[in-house]
Parts: structure tokens; C-alpha cells; sequence
């Protein structure tokens, strides 16, 4: 399937069992819910799919029965994020075999790599994989910053074709685009600046409340995409609190507790994570059950 890198697309959660065996049917079912709700593709074992915590043969089964069981309905991307480069590169290519029509690729975690080592790191995971590549910059949570410059001294690698722009800084936007023109599909991935990413350029949402939210937000990017700011901008402020969410540390939990809390999976996360307990759960329920009561009222389908 043809990647587009445009609209809504979740960063989809793992579902697990309550001994926190993989459960791949209820993810599936949850993938149905979104794609019912209009998201424009699902990424697969990022941050939110808690990537990090799953076995390699666990992400094998995963991405090819998710793959079988979207069957085209919407692109299918993997998350790409390893402990070292040869690890990234046989993930990448696991993921491509698996038939996934694109890769997210993150840089080498743990180790806070320099800027030459980071840019042989997405070489090399570019050469062994023939999967269109988007590069997820996320300096605020894994250390490695890829600037401007830096994304442009990737422009000769034809597969190397979109950005996720995690820094926290919409003026980095703007700056690639003055840096690179037009080079790279640009996508916002920080649920809480999604609006002023949108304004300055950004033509995708990867998104880790669209889990609990999927038609809201696929209508708020409609909004986006029409210029019809003001409508957009009352459901960006009733969603605001809850997006802010997603820039926190514990943000897989309220992430997963916020889904279920709206009828989609359980809050089961894999250890070391672990539920939320006391005020910490509380506040992260009132918060989306206030949300719940007061959600937009949406256009019918």
C-alpha cells in the first residue's frame, strides 16, 4: 500500500492479558474501533505500543497479524527503535517481512549517540530495508536531537521520505521547512501542539490519544484541513487537558487508562510499567470522565 504520511494516525497501544501475555486479539480489535473511527493509518510498537517491552518474536506475530487483518484498509507502519544499529536493521527488516508498508524509525536507544553516529544509524537501517522511512525526532525523551541540517544531509536517500517532529519546539517546523523545502512529508508528534504544528506546515497527526478518542480526532484534523479554525479550536481546548497528557513520562499508562476508561482495551501495561494507583489514577479518571461528559457533539457519519 501506497504511504501518503498524511491525517490522523494513532500510535496504536499493545494489548496485553492480565498476566501480561501478549494479547493480540484484543489489539486487533481495538485497531478495528480505530480504523471505524476514519484514522488515515496505525503505527505499530512505538512509545505508546510499548515497543521496548515486547520479545522479538512477540513484534513478529504482531505486525503480521495485524497486517493480515487490516488487509489494506489503511497503511500499516512499524516502529523501529533498538538498543543497538545491527538490532535496528533486523528489526527493519523483521517488520518489512512481516509486510508492513512503512518503518518509524527512532535512533539508538540508551546510548545518546553524536551526530556522525546518528547519521550512520539511519544510513544503515535505510540499506537494509527497502520500506519507506520516517525519522521520529524526540530529543525531550530519548536524548538525541536531529536538527534541520542534519535531516537534509539524509535527503539523498530516496526512502528516507517523511519526519515525526517531537522536540516541543513548533518553530522547528518551520525551520526544516526553510531548511530542506520540501523534502519530507512533515508530521506533528506531539498530541498537544498539534494545532500550531498543523498551522505551520505539518500534514499528519501521529497521535497516542486518538486511542481513546479516534472519531474526535479524526473531526478535529477534518476541521484543520477545511480552515474552519474556530469549530477546531473549541474542540482543542475541550481536548487540550487530555492531550497534554502525552508528554509525560507515564504517558503508555494514562494513555491506556484513558482508552479504557472510554471503552477500548484494558489498562494493562508490561512490566516495569505498572497500573496506576491511588490519587495519580484517580486524577487521570476524573479528568477523562469529565472529558466523557462534556465531549463535542460530532456531525453524523
Amino acid at each position: 500500500m501506497t504511504l501518503t504520511w498524511h491525517g490522523v494516525i494513532p500510535a496504536v497501544t499493545t494489548q496485553f492479558k492480565s498476566d501480561q501475555s501478549l494479547d493480540v486479539s484484543a489489539t486487533l480489535t481495538h485497531i478495528d474501533a480505530l480504523l471505524a473511527g476514519g484514522v488515515h493509518g496505525l503505527v505499530m510498537l512505538g512509545t505508546v505500543g510499548e515497543n521496548c517491552s515486547l520479545e522479538n518474536t512477540e513484534k513478529a506475530e504482531l505486525l503480521a497479524r495485524t497486517v493480515r487483518h487490516v488487509g489494506g484498509r489503511a497503511p500499516v507502519i512499524s516502529g523501529v527503535a533498538e538498543y543497538t544499529t545491527a538490532q535496528a536493521c533486523r528489526a527493519a527488516k523483521m517488520a518489512a517481512d512481516a509486510g508492513v508498508d512503512g518503518l518509524m524509525v527512532l535512533p539508538a536507544m540508551v546510548y545518546k549517540s553524536d551526530h556522525r553516529e546518528t547519521m550512520a544509524h539511519f544510513r544503515s537501517v535505510a540499506a537494509a530495508t527497502d520500506r519507506p522511512i520516517l525519522v521520529y525526532n524526540n530529543p525531550v525523551t530519548y536524548g538525541v536531537d536531529i536538527r534541520p541540517e542534519a535531516f537534509m544531509e539524509l535527503a539523498d536517500l530516496a526512502t528516507v521520505e517523511a519526519i515525526k517532529e517531537s522536540s516541543e519546539n513548533p518553530r522547528r517546523i518551520t525551520d526544516i521547512y526553510n531548511t530542506c523545502g520540501t523534502r519530507f512529508k512533515l508530521l506533528c508528534g506531539v498530541d498537544d501542539l498539534v494545532l500550531e504544528s498543523h498551522a505551520l506546515g505539518a500534514c499528519g497527526w501521529i497521535s497516542g490519544l486518538v486511542n481513546a478518542f479516534p472519531r474526535e480526532s479524526c473531526y478535529f484534523w477534518k476541521l484543520l484541513e477545511s480552515g474552519e479554525l474556530r469549530k477546531a479550536r473549541d474542540i482543542y481546548r475541550w481536548y487540550t487537558p487530555l492531550l497534554h497528557l502525552d508528554t509525560h513520562v507515564k504517558l503508555v499508562q494514562y494513555i491506556k487508562l484513558v482508552s479504557a476508561e472510554c471503552g477500548y482495551g484494558t489498562e494493562m501495561v508490561r512490566l516495569p510499567r505498572m497500573p496506576l494507583v491511588g490519587e495519580e489514577r484517580g486524577r487521570i479518571i476524573d479528568l477523562v470522565r469529565r472529558a466523557i461528559a462534556d465531549r463535542p457533539q460530532l456531525p453524523h457519519a
